[in-house]
């Protein structure tokens, strides 16, 4: 049975590797420009940057899954989960759910009432299936139709 494990990124070259894996996915698979995927939470030294906590998924010690928690916010507001990618060759095996839940319980022990993230149009389903409930009206982001969802934590 695969091993699949979620860590928080904490090394330059964990970063790297999820940066790799947002690169297929987002930039080589979506055509979303690199300019629009990598930014200013996109830090080499995961560890310099207190606004974002990116994850890391590996299946067997292989890096296939990413995802980022945005905690700079608002009064009131929920943090951001972004960037959450798998490869395409290990997608519908349940590694993206597992990420998810993983960003959950962080953003949970970090005392958030719940999540928000801005869901391309063919995921509202996968996020749907976790909880999330969508709000407002469709938008583009990088060319891609988008759909703000939220997920608030119970008890």
């Amino acid at each position: 049975m695969p091993k699949f494990v979620v860590i928080t990124i904490s090394t330059a070259d964990e970063m790297r590797k999820a940066l790799a894996i947002r690169t297929r996915v987002f930039v080589e698979e979506q055509r979303v420009p690199v300019a629009e995927e990598i930014d200013g939470y996109d830090e080499a030294d995961p560890t310099g940057n207190p606004r974002a906590i990116h994850f890391l998924g590996r299946l067997d010690g292989m890096p296939i899954a990413a995802a980022r928690l945005l905690t700079d916010v608002h009064d009131g507001e929920l943090p951001h989960i972004g960037r959450v990618a798998v490869l395409a060759e290990h997608r519908g095996h349940g590694y993206g759910a597992a990420t998810m839940r993983a960003v959950h319980t962080e953003a949970h022990a970090r005392g958030f009432a719940g999540v928000t993230l801005a869901a391309q149009l063919h995921a509202l389903g996968f996020y749907e299936r976790l909880g999330y409930l969508a709000r407002g009206l469709v938008f583009l982001d990088a060319g891609i139709q988008h759909r703000d969802m939220d997920l608030r934590f119970g008890g």
